[in-house]
């Protein structure tokens, strides 16, 4: 593998730990997250919706486990598509990259276009809401532009405004619930939504749980740009999954019990998609602004993030050539991968305003949101398989047989009948697809899918050697400022 020009390198050690975490939380937006995304799972969770909640974030928790094993011995911006070419083969890894290309595309237009329903609310009108989402795209494009430090501590500092909100919300409702403060949310027999009852419910609903907390897992590809990625990135990884999903369930529980649990088949729905904000108005009064104020923060903070995230992995499959190679070009000055953040620009401006006009900003955000969340399932089902076959083929001195044999398993186990109902694969009787248009994710992505199968089959004709590269660790020489190498993981 040819060395990379010191040039076309990210900036080594431009952030640490509090950076990267942030990047972790940011990217899971916990304002967008708990009043967007985990919502629409009440239209099949019902009542059972802080279930699903707890069942997600067990999931993520045991995932994030399984990638701070891998991140240990392959720091590099590569990340998912890498740690599967090593542990597996580098077919897997290569459309796992594939699908990343297109599920974590949808990232950056799904928080931008709610845009479109946070500000018009509060401010109008309506029928403007395309302009708030060009507004924020040119924010977020800009902080990314300019560098990965900027835009990681404006992640940051956003990042606690949103969840000091929400937290001080979900404490009021609770207060307020009063004899409504129940722990039966928590159990099955509150997933009674007609054709969604009981475990299909969950599953149904836990969808777009984990909807809210993809996120925690793309610290990752700032691996290269990170102090002691080893340990900066597992820690933001275990980090961010654990303590955000304490969060989303004490703020789901707090809107379940203040709302109403008989009434949560409607929640989604309340105040034409924007639940909280109602709530905050009717417990806070005037200063149930500061919500949307929370919410315009965490869209822009989310979008930014993932922004970061899915062009580090695009200048990651452009350095390798999976991408076209102007991919991997990088600012002169700014050290960003300059190209890989204009095209997302110019995706996201085009999957925001055509499916917004389509169908609203708000299904326009759950389709958007379905996409990536097949992709995220996806992706930690083979993240979690990935971690015990890299241990027990190439680490074996290191295996232990509960982080790298039962946690993967247990992941697995509850990933899977999420992917199978999010896809609409019923081969289980509990599987209950979902409604259209959001059962058309399963079909986009499967095109995508098939897309990347004749692809690898042309580039293992013509140049196998670039399918063999997605196993490639990028990473500093030691003690050589500026220069990059390309060096096998153990394993190779």
């Amino acid at each position: 593998m040819a060395v990379t020009a010191a040039e076309n390198r990210l900036r080594h050690g431009a952030v640490g730990l509090p950076e990267v975490l942030f990047q972790a939380i940011t990217d899971m937006a916990p304002g967008v997250g708990a009043a967007f995304a985990i919502i629409i799972g009440a239209s099949f969770a019902g009542a059972a919706l802080p279930l699903a909640v707890a069942l997600a974030t067990l999931g993520c928790f045991l995932t994030a486990i399984s990638l701070s094993q891998l991140v240990k011995h392959m720091p590099t911006a590569g990340s998912f598509y890498t740690y599967t070419s090593q542990a597996l083969h580098p077919s897997v890894g290569f459309l796992l990259g594939w699908l990343y290309a297109l599920g974590y595309a949808a990232g950056f237009p799904l928080c931008i276009v709610l845009l479109g329903v946070i500000v018009p609310a509060v401010f109008g009108p309506a029928s403007l809401w395309w302009l708030w989402v060009v507004l924020g795209s040119v924010i977020v494009v800009t902080l990314a532009y300019f560098g990965v430090r900027i835009a990681t501590r404006v992640g940051l500092a956003l990042g606690v405004i949103e969840i000091a909100i929400f937290l001080a919300l979900a404490v009021t409702l609770i207060a307020k619930a009063g004899s409504q403060n129940t722990l039966a949310v928590f159990s099955l027999s509150s997933a009674n939504i007609s054709g969604y009852v009981g475990v299909s419910g969950i599953f149904a609903g836990l969808i777009y749980a984990i909807f809210a907390y993809i996120g925690f897992e793309n610290a990752a590809p700032l691996a290269e740009e990170t102090r002691n990625p080893r340990r900066n990135i597992a820690l933001a990884a275990l980090g961010s999954s654990l303590g955000i999903g304490i969060y989303y369930v004490i703020v789901t529980y707090g809107g379940a019990v203040f709302f109403g649990p008989s009434k949560m088949a409607g929640f989604a729905a309340y105040n034409g998609g924007n639940p909280y904000q109602a709530l905050a108005n009717a417990v806070w009064g005037g200063a149930g602004i500061l919500v949307a104020f929370a919410l315009i923060n965490s869209s822009i903070a989310c979008s930014n993030a993932i922004n970061l995230a899915t062009t580090r992995v695009w200048y990651a499959m452009g350095r390798i050539r999976l991408l076209p190679g102007v991919f991997a070009h990088v600012h002169p000055k700014y050290r960003t991968p300059d190209v890989a953040i204009i095209v997302a620009f110019l995706v996201n401006l085009v999957a925001a305003l055509g499916l917004g006009f389509k169908y609203g900003p708000f299904t326009a955000f759950a389709i958007l949101g379905t996409i990536l969340t097949l992709v995220a399932v996806l992706n930690y089902i083979v993240l979690n398989v990935s971690s015990f076959a890299y241990y027990i083929r190439f680490q074996r001195s290191e295996f232990n047989i509960v982080t790298h044999g039962i946690i993967p398993l247990l992941g697995v186990g509850l990933f899977v009948p999420v992917f199978l109902t999010a896809a609409g694969i019923t081969v289980f009787s509990f599987v209950s697809p979902l409604p259209a248009p959001l059962s058309y994710a399963g079909a986009v992505i499967g095109v995508w899918f098939v897309v990347g199968v004749i692809y690898m089959i042309y580039l293992y004709r013509v140049d196998p050697s670039r399918i063999a590269a997605t196993k490639t660790v990028f990473t500093e020489e030691a003690g050589v400022e500026g220069s990059v190498r390309a060096a096998p993981a153990p394993g190779t």
